[in-house]
């Protein structure tokens, strides 16, 4: 008697099989494609290692306005609004603005007594960061004009600003520039391994991204708080309310034709969060919003490195100024565009369509033969240098070569991942030895905790970016307790 299942299982098997034979080019193609969005950073690294941009110092002092957002920060936004009454720029040219955005303690009162302009928003609804943003700058223009500064910091309200940071934030747009970020330090790096994590990735970014794309006059990205920008961005209003308003204010600001600087010499103190719970919190809230900006931004950014309506010619160029000018537009698209691809997501889906369904079905219509096992890593190279030769697997055709296919595949991509581990372990201590002036004082023990918790950094991010695929998330605030004034940081910094 003819058994139907068994039939349509063999005809299952020889198509996955057929299909993992006569799919390696398109395997080719995406791998290329992803190896191309990726090498795109390598070079930032290196020059990231030696150069930044330097500003000279400013022929004149412009007006700002500093947008807080808060929500339930009467613990911390005392500190920073003092952090700014004494920054060495002239107060007269300095407007502090606070929106206390759904709060149920007294913010809004701690504000207004310490010298800021508090607008109060209630609107359940309402609820992101990017929500609050719009409605201050609403009241904003209502009431003074978008006009009446030349530019607009935003600060989150954990933030303690160092005494010569909006003079050095000046000197960067007396130069021209539109929209500038800054140096990251935090302000308890030191109280637990999870802060720490925060602590070095926006160490890690400094050197990695913005430093070298400054130098190049290229577009970095902004992440959050620490940034300043013309009045001009958000003339018709601030419309960016999505889980990360940053990563869709820096898509929209390069599909408009705008550079995003970086000034190092401008420092500003972060809180980052100590609970773990907290941490995977944001982290999954990050993930959703680097997607759903991705979503709204993509297409805009892929479009413009082939289309350029922005560069145009001027009476003055010179015969290459044009071409170089519609050249940087175009790969400052190609470069943001790779930024917000989210990597992790193809990756993650070519490696189990490939490896894990196609792969295993080829073993158990073919079998294993010469099956070399090599992850690409280090720990790889050292295997094979120990035993003297790689290893191999050997099975005919059937149900234990697909069992083999699948667990060689998962081995070798533990494998590839224990090898990244210790690499961004080499990384921990580069930070720590190259950033050791701008630190405050850590004990040895802690460097070499935190060297090794380190790379969890990026695991949870990697993780959270898959659960965020398919779970609906909902912006929550972050707390922040930290009783760390700038005066603490000044007495105890290296």
């Amino acid at each position: 008697m003819i058994n139907p299942f068994g039939i349509i299982a063999t005809n299952l098997i020889d198509v996955l099989a057929y299909w993992n034979e006569h799919t390696h080019w398109l395997n080719a193609i995406l791998g290329t494609l992803m190896f191309i969005f990726g090498i795109v950073d390598k070079p930032y690294r290196v020059l990231g290692l030696f150069f930044t941009r330097k500003f000279k110092p400013a022929k004149l002092y412009h007006k700002y306005a500093i947008v807080i957002p808060a929500r339930n920060e009467q613990a911390v936004i005392g500190n920073l609004i003092d952090s700014i009454k004494k920054q060495d720029y002239p107060q007269e040219l300095i407007t502090i603005f606070v929106v206390a955005d759904n709060c149920t303690d007294d913010t809004a009162k701690v504000a207004r007594e310490k010298g800021a302009i508090c607008y109060e928003h209630n609107n359940p609804n309402e609820r992101t960061k990017g929500f609050g943003l719009r409605y201050l700058f609403d009241r904003i223009k209502e009431d003074y004009g978008i006009e009446a500064f030349e530019g607009y910091f935003i600060f989150d309200s954990d933030n303690l600003l160092k005494g010569d940071y909006i003079s050095r934030m000046n000197d960067s747009f007396d130069a021209g520039e539109k929209i500038i970020t800054s140096y990251r330090n935090t302000k308890n790096f030191s109280e637990n391994w999870i802060a720490s994590t925060y602590a070095l990735h926006w160490l890690r970014s400094i050197r990695t991204r913005h430093r070298a794309r400054s130098v190049l006059h290229l577009a970095t990205n902004i992440q959050g708080t620490g940034f300043l920008f013309a009045n001009e961005v958000v003339k018709d209003g601030w419309k960016y309310t999505s889980l990360t308003e940053d990563r869709a204010l820096t898509a929209d600001s390069v599909v408009a034709g705008y550079e995003i600087t970086y000034n190092n010499d401008a420092v500003f103190y972060d809180e980052q969060p100590v609970s773990l719970r907290v941490a995977l919190r944001q982290r999954l809230r990050w993930s959703k919003g680097h997607l759903q900006a991705f979503a709204e931004s993509g297409w805009g950014l892929f479009k413009h490195i082939f289309v350029d309506n922005h560069s145009v010619h001027k009476p003055t160029d010179k015969w290459y100024n044009y071409p170089w000018r519609t050249f940087r537009y175009r790969f400052m698209s190609f470069d943001t565009f790779c930024q917000l691809l989210p990597k992790n997501i193809i990756n993650i889906a070519k490696w189990i369509v490939f490896r894990l369904i196609l792969f295993p079905f080829w073993c158990w219509k073919s079998g294993l033969s010469q099956c070399i096992m090599d992850s690409g890593t280090f720990l790889d190279k050292m295997f094979h240098k120990i035993v003297g030769a790689h290893l191999c697997v050997v099975l005919d055709p059937g149900a234990k070569s697909f069992l083999m296919g699948i667990l060689l595949m998962i081995w070798l991509r533990i494998l590839y991942r224990i090898g990244k581990y210790f690499v961004n372990i080499i990384e921990a201590v580069y930070l720590f030895i190259i950033e050791y002036k701008r630190m405050i004082k850590i004990p040895f023990w802690k460097k070499v905790l935190y060297c090794i918790t380190w790379p969890t950094f990026d695991i949870i991010g990697r993780y959270t970016q898959y659960v965020a695929l398919f779970k609906k998330v909902e912006w929550k605030p972050i707390p922040h307790e930290s009783k760390v004034t700038i005066e603490d940081i000044n007495a105890n910094s290296n």
